[in-house]
């Protein structure tokens, strides 16, 4: 069985072809500046160079014909026929309390991802686009949806629930629904077969850290609490995010500065985090270099960064009366070094012991980077949350045809 899984942003879509039999990609590729007449495709076949082409792409309709264009294309492709994908599976971001597991996408799974376009305006609109898209250029190929949110469904009351009046709850679901549920997850699971012990039997603390950046308690397989909110805005420092700061702050920078509602949102979500803190740059990469020539701002803006990272684990792992394990997975997660040696070199109450030669190696494999007598282990995964979705659709499909 063949899946294609289809990321869909606003101006841009992702892609990875996946064959089921050996969970091998085929190809991957993204679609750049949809809705542009310099509309950016690339395309890379599994072990041949990468391909790009720039046309006029206006919609998204117009993107998912490209990417099955250039899956089937004669030279370079690697399809016969479009014929050959099985199903497609998408990533959405919100799936509210409506979704606690992916689902086959039907007339009221589309209702309801549009229903909660008000929870992630930026996201869900966009991943209808795809799903629209697709049914589109394959009407009759089965889609699959798969939430960010669906993982942390298992949080209880007391995580996910605000100290604010419960009308606000019971009428407009204002509450905690956490994100990058896919990843958390994925590296879960990986980090009990690293482990060698059932992950029913782990307490863990997953820490997603890229650009946007969420750490979860994992307890006994299932997410107990997690760092992002109703929204991606709550939770650690990010790249352009403020993570949590007094909300008290936003009326009275609202009245100080003038600043519209919108202004505002703008700022937290997009000119916060370590790009406000060092002046210089969200990528990580950039802090660390400016840090080494010296600059000031930079080293705080990464002191900040690791320093509510080690707050948050801290707090998980009095929530779960223990902790077996760390895991940094993402893109800050598995290349810096620097970050994961600050962060566990202050958490040595816990018993953490890291092996700073196994941390300042470079590998794409699961690997432990503490040492064999530390009493809380560390892990570095890398995540893949393009297999979950592929998997996840694949079942579903597998499910479909057993009832039929």
């Amino acid at each position: 069985m063949k899946i294609l899984v289809i990321n869909a942003g606003s101006s841009s879509l992702k892609f990875q072809l996946y064959s089921m039999e050996n969970e091998a990609v085929l190809a991957k590729g993204k679609v750049e500046r949809i809705g542009m007449d310099s509309a950016i495709a690339s395309f890379e076949p599994d072990g041949k160079p990468e391909i790009r082409e720039v046309s006029e792409i206006l919609e998204h309709t117009s993107a998912i014909r490209k990417v099955l264009d250039m899956l089937v294309h004669k030279q370079y492709g690697v399809l016969g026929s479009i014929q050959e994908i099985d199903a497609v599976g998408h990533r959405v971001v919100h799936g509210g309390e409506s979704f606690s597991g992916s689902v086959l996408v039907d007339e009221d799974v589309k209702r309801e991802i549009k229903r909660l376009f008000d929870l992630a305006p930026l996201h869900n609109p966009a991943h209808m686009l795809g799903i629209h898209a697709v049914e589109a250029n394959m009407p009759e190929v089965p889609q699959v949806v798969v939430f960010d949110t669906a993982f942390h469904q298992t949080m209880p009351p007391q995580s996910y629930l605000y100290p604010i009046p419960m009308v606000l709850y019971k009428k407009h679901k204002i509450r905690r629904y956490g994100f990058h549920g896919t990843s958390h997850a994925y590296v879960s699971e990986r980090a009990a077969m690293l482990l060698q012990r059932p992950l029913q039997e782990l307490k863990l603390i997953s820490c997603h850290i890229g650009n946007g950046a969420s750490c979860t308690a994992v307890m006994n397989g299932k997410s107990y609490d997690t760092s992002m909110g109703m929204t991606p805005l709550e939770g650690l420092m990010m790249g352009t995010r403020s993570g949590d700061i007094d909300p008290a702050i936003v009326p009275y920078a609202m009245g100080k500065e003038d600043l519209t509602l919108g202004e505002v949102n703008s700022m937290l979500n997009k000119h916060s985090g370590l790009m406000a803190i060092s002046g210089i740059s969200s990528d990580m990469r950039e802090i660390l270099e400016s840090m080494e020539a010296g600059d000031k701002n930079a080293a705080l803006a990464f002191e900040m960064y690791e320093y509510r990272l080690r707050k948050y684990i801290g707090a998980y792992a009095a929530a779960m009366n223990g902790l077996d394990a760390i895991v940094f997975t993402a893109g800050v997660g598995e290349n810096s070094p620097a970050l994961r040696k600050a962060v566990c070199t202050n958490l040595t109450f816990l018993g953490v012991e890291l092996d700073e030669q196994a941390n300042a190696a470079r590998s794409p494999e699961d690997r432990r980077i503490s040492t064999e007598r530390s009493r809380v282990q560390v892990l570095v995964i890398p995540t893949n949350e393009e297999l979950v979705i592929a998997r996840d659709t694949h079942q579903l499909i597998l499910n479909r045809l057993n009832v039929v």
